[in-house]
């Protein structure tokens, strides 16, 4: 929902972090979560590590509004679950958060988030979504060759964001 995009948007920071350089990251040169390959792209500029590192909520949250949140049709989401797909977007892509869901959902993988989709979450257990999907992206991860170096944060993550979720949907 259009509403849980500012909360849900502090949530992922929070998980993303500042500035980062890991030469292990296949992203390189990080901050805020947005990568300087992005961060390029977006800004249609060349950009350097003095660029990145000046980076604020203020700057990156259109990125995350429009490459994120509308790119997985998170203002047609509960509460909750749309935070989850966002966040998993923005850790490992539009695309990759749709299929994912999809698939815990039982639903053909086609990666848009449309009318099948959103229909299948509005009529199912929200927390019983909550924990397939989690499973799938788990999974996920452990499926990728960097598993061994990031894999004990990207499932603490998922873990985390498995809480955030259940506890928006309470309330």
């Amino acid at each position: 929902m259009i509403e849980n995009f500012e909360r849900s948007l502090d949530l992922v920071l929070k998980s993303e972090g500042g500035y980062v350089d890991n030469p292990k990251d296949p992203g390189g040169i990080t901050n805020l979560g947005v990568t300087a390959t992005t961060w390029a792209n977006w800004t249609k500029h060349m950009v350097t590590e003095k660029i990145m590192r000046a980076l604020t909520k203020e700057d990156v949250e259109p990125l995350y509004k429009r490459k994120y949140w509308d790119a997985c049709n998170c203002d047609e989401i509960p509460v909750g679950l749309d935070y989850l797909v966002f966040d998993f977007a923005v850790n490992a892509g539009p695309g990759r958060s749709a299929k994912l869901l999809q698939k815990a959902l039982g639903l053909p993988e086609d990666g848009i988030i449309g009318g099948q989709t959103i229909q299948s979450i509005d009529v199912a257990d929200k927390n019983d979504l909550i924990s397939r999907f989690s499973d799938v992206k788990i999974s996920y991860y452990q499926s990728l060759p960097t598993f061994e170096t990031f894999g004990k944060g990207w499932v603490a993550r998922v873990n985390e964001a498995r809480g955030n979720a259940s506890a928006m949907i309470i309330g």
